[in-house]
């Protein structure tokens, strides 16, 4: 029972008090103890002060200062947590602050960086004495560098306030307990006679000016050093000296302070300054405003102390994108600031975040996250990657935004090495095979094979050794011829992946066709490559027991693709773990028409528009549908935003060359079936369905053929005049018996000459697509005799131009070109929701106004040929 009475009651205290702060307690009756929370371990601070043995007046003067520090609230004066009075000790629990005094060594030696910072200090100061002087009317009358506490933040706060008086009290300064605070005494104090032109901040606005000196030169040791302000900067010193004025009426008010040194070019009026308070102010700004506040952002952290960021701006950031408006802008400076985090916090406070802006629907954001995965995907657990990243992520292969499908390949490089075996060895490639053969941008089917070239050996070694070589020779069949050399690049950088054997049957023979390629840079690099793949089979060859070592990563887990780089490939592997393409060329300029035949191109599309080669950079724009694209360039996939995949082109590819057909500039120079041929070559089995939107709309060529079919007409009408009579009488009776055959012979001439150069001009207008190269849409042909021969039939059968059978099928390596699986249907086609359909959609829908113009012209023709047109007849 005695023992309860008996115990010591500090034991209720929900804080673990440690060891003092060393120098405090010479400039204060209390001393300065770090602490933590029982239980949450949440760190603090805790003022002690012993009862026992201290005096009365220091008893009362701690007891004055709790009182105070419970009942003033301020962001700039110290923030109270806790309190314990016993009869032995009195304590006090805070924030977990240290004293200027003893900070200013922890001060980064960068004048930049501390200018910046000490302007944000002093200002919390000057905004807490204007709050006490003006709001509270109240003196602190003991402000100085051990009356000032830095917490965890960096900001600056208020305390010791056991000298707090009313303003319109005795303006006698009090007398300081210990001695050693006298050295920043008011000179009023000791002459009395200047008492009376003291004001209510008089004496506050002298120890905020021995602060400002401290700030700039250390702890202040004698009062006569306050006259060196060499180390004062030079915006301050007019300030500072009428702060340290002899005369108390010469000194400003804090409030007075604050509006002159905000003005530009004031000591106050600098970024830090300028960044915290508008996160102070974040809740009442507007959308327009945050988003112009964080894309700035970024290019100011460097110059802020690290503990500013981590502790203040960083979850400012945080809850201003998860309760509030502020949009991706917000993601860049939270992802810089992370990087301050360790681990455990990291876990805490921006996973969760980075998980919840995956689910977002906002292309914008999803674009900036992929961009920007490589600063955070060292921090996300496998699992998370997974179950929650993944699936999000899978989304952008199927996105119609370009800049999306670009980008969501390009990411997989980061998430390749935390991704299991379904999600890589399945789903990921699953979506590679489609865009290799199926995607309509040059840049994406390129980077889609340097990216399965990167992630080579995060794969199954049975799925490797399946997939590798059919996807690279696919790429070797591309018509963009960046995606050829990435083709040849990839095969060489993963050459420690392929059996000997396949090597001779497969990649060899694939490889030797490129010796031939329209451009030398496609060449160049398949040289080399034969080359080397044939100095490792002739190795083999001359020691067999070489075997072995040769394909002993063929079926290792985890080979490392640095084993590649001491061997022939290593140049290989250099650039494709360097660079990805940057498809600048490949929608610049417009594609031409996926056709055997040359057509004139329009004049509006000889030179693109300088709309056309413009890049975006600052958001993500807005894709067209695949029909609209057809008809107009687009901007790059790959030139999208501030994206520093890249900052040249992949390796030293040449991209002067149409994307779409290697062979244009050949085709220009050589004869009309010489280019038919070449084209055809290099796109059988390329322009499948996929292609069928990119093929020109005829109806501007239509109107042309309308204006040269009515110049024909009337030239038609001029060269038949002479035969008017005698094609009236065969205009009621076509076959008669008994009608002379000179006649016959006559009339049959002279209406092939006005169908001819129909005949050519239709061949023109009606571009034949993947059906119609194969077999052309005909007419129904009437049954002909050898001696009555119709007109109409004749008109008909002019119109039945198609090119030579042998140039359809004269390449067999690029058969099942456009198939969406690598190896023998192992991997299933992606159902696209709309994508396929609009396809077909656009495709049927041309494919009907072609058959359509077709017909119009030959009901038109068969009109014609029934009779000579006589001279004012009306025109059809």
């Amino acid at each position: 029972m005695w023992s309860f009475f008996s115990r010591d009651s500090s034991k209720d205290f929900p804080y673990d008090i440690g060891e003092p702060v060393s120098g405090f307690d010479n400039y204060s009756i209390w001393t300065l103890h770090k602490a933590k929370r029982k239980g949450t371990l949440e760190e603090v601070s805790v003022f002690v002060y012993d009862i026992r043995s201290g005096s009365d007046t220091k008893c009362e003067l701690a007891k004055a200062a709790l009182k105070r520090l419970k009942t003033l609230r301020h962001p700039s004066i110290l923030q109270y947590l806790d309190s314990l009075e016993t009869d032995k000790m009195l304590y006090v629990a805070t924030e977990a602050v240290d004293p200027l005094g003893t900070y200013f060594t922890k001060l980064a030696t960068d004048n930049v960086q501390k200018g910046l910072y000490l302007a944000w200090g002093i200002f919390q100061i000057t905004r807490a004495l204007s709050f006490l002087n003006n709001d509270g009317n109240l003196r602190h009358n003991n402000v100085s560098a051990w009356s000032v506490f830095v917490n965890a933040s960096g900001e600056w706060k208020l305390g010791s306030l056991e000298y707090v008086s009313a303003a319109d009290g005795n303006p006698m300064p009090p007398v300081k307990i210990p001695v050693t605070l006298e050295v920043y005494d008011s000179p009023e104090k000791n002459d009395q006679s200047k008492l009376k032109a003291a004001t209510k901040c008089s004496v506050d606005m002298w120890g905020l000016g021995c602060l400002v000196w401290e700030a700039f030169n250390g702890v202040l040791k004698q009062r006569s050093n306050l006259k060196d302000i060499d180390h004062i900067p030079k915006s301050l010193q007019s300030l500072y000296c009428e702060l340290v004025g002899a005369s108390p009426s010469n000194r400003p008010n804090p409030a007075d302070i604050i509006t002159r040194c905000r003005k530009p070019g004031g000591f106050f009026k600098n970024d830090l300054v300028d960044t915290l308070l508008f996160l102070e102010e974040i809740q009442i700004k507007d959308k327009a405003e945050k988003n112009r506040f964080f894309s700035g952002l970024t290019t100011h952290l460097d110059n802020f102390p690290d503990n500013v960021c981590k502790h203040k701006i960083l979850p400012q950031l945080i809850n201003s994108y998860e309760y509030g408006d502020a949009g991706s802008a917000v993601l860049a400076p939270m992802f810089k600031l992370g990087k301050l985090l360790d681990e455990v916090e990291y876990q805490k406070r921006i996973v969760p975040c980075v998980v919840k802006l995956f689910a977002s629907t906002d292309r914008v954001t999803r674009s900036r996250l992929l961009q920007q995965l490589d600063l955070f995907i060292a921090h996300l657990q496998p699992q998370v990657v997974n179950d929650q990243i993944f699936p999000q992520v899978a989304h952008g292969f199927l996105d119609t935004n370009a800049t999306i499908r670009e980008q969501t390949v390009k990411s997989i490089i980061h998430l390749a090495p935390k991704l299991n075996y379904n999600n890589l060895n399945v789903e990921v490639l699953r979506h590679f095979a489609r865009l290799q053969a199926r995607d309509d941008q040059g840049g994406i089917r390129t980077n889609t094979t340097v990216c399965l070239g990167k992630i080579a050996p995060h794969l199954h070694p049975q799925v490797r050794q399946r997939v590798l070589v059919s996807a690279f020779i696919r790429a070797m069949r591309d018509p963009f011829p960046p995606a050829r050399v990435a083709g040849v690049l990839a095969l060489a950088a993963t050459q420690q992946y392929f059996l000997l054997s396949e090597v001779a049957n497969r990649v060899l023979p694939s490889l030797c066709s490129l010796t031939v390629d329209p451009e030398k840079t496609v060449r160049d690099p398949a040289f080399k490559t034969i080359r080397g793949f044939l100095g490792k089979l002739e190795k083999v060859s001359e020691d067999p027991s070489l075997r072995e070592t040769m394909e002993a990563d063929v079926h290792t887990a985890t080979p490392s693709i640095g084993n590649a780089a001491a061997t022939w490939a290593g140049w290989a592997v250099t650039a494709v773990t360097a660079k990805f393409y940057r498809s600048q060329s490949d929608s610049s300029r417009p594609r031409p028409p996926l056709t055997g035949r040359n057509l004139s191109k329009p004049a509006s599309l000889e030179q693109p528009s300088s709309s056309s080669l413009s890049t975006t950079t600052s958001s993500v724009t807005s894709m067209t549908s695949l029909e609209h694209e057809s008809n107009e360039t687009s901007a790059s996939a790959s030139d999208y935003g501030n994206n520093d995949w890249d900052n040249e082109n992949w390796g030293e590819m040449d991209t002067s060359q149409d994307p779409s057909s290697p062979l244009a500039a050949s085709s220009n120079n050589g004869g009309a079936l010489v280019a038919t041929n070449a084209l055809i070559e290099v796109r059988d089995g390329w322009d499948n369905e996929e292609w069928g939107s990119l093929e020109e709309d005829p109806c501007e060529e239509e109107e042309q053929a309308e204006q040269e079919h009515q110049q024909q007409q009337l030239l038609a009408r001029q060269s038949i005049s002479s035969t008017t009579s005698s094609s009236q009488q065969q205009q009621h009776h076509p076959l008669l018996p008994h009608q002379h055959p000179h006649q016959q012979q006559l009339q049959q001439h002279e209406l092939n000459e006005l169908i001819e150069p129909l005949a050519k001009l239709n061949s023109h207008v009606t571009s034949p697509s993947k059906g119609q190269q194969q077999n052309m849409l005909r007419p129904k042909e009437l049954p002909l005799s050898s001696s009555n021969t119709s007109p109409t039939s004749a008109t008909a059968n002019c119109n039945n131009i198609s090119p030579p059978s042998s140039h359809l099928n004269n390449s067999t390596h690029n058969a099942n070109w456009n198939s969406d699986s690598w190896a023998d249907g192992e991997f299933e086609t992606l159902d696209e929701p709309g994508m396929g359909n609009k396809l077909d959609e656009a495709r049927r829908k041309r494919e009907e106004k072609k058959l359509q113009r077709q017909r119009e012209l030959e009901a038109r023709r068969a009109q014609r040929a029934t009779g000579p047109l006589k001279l004012g007849a009306k025109k059809l």
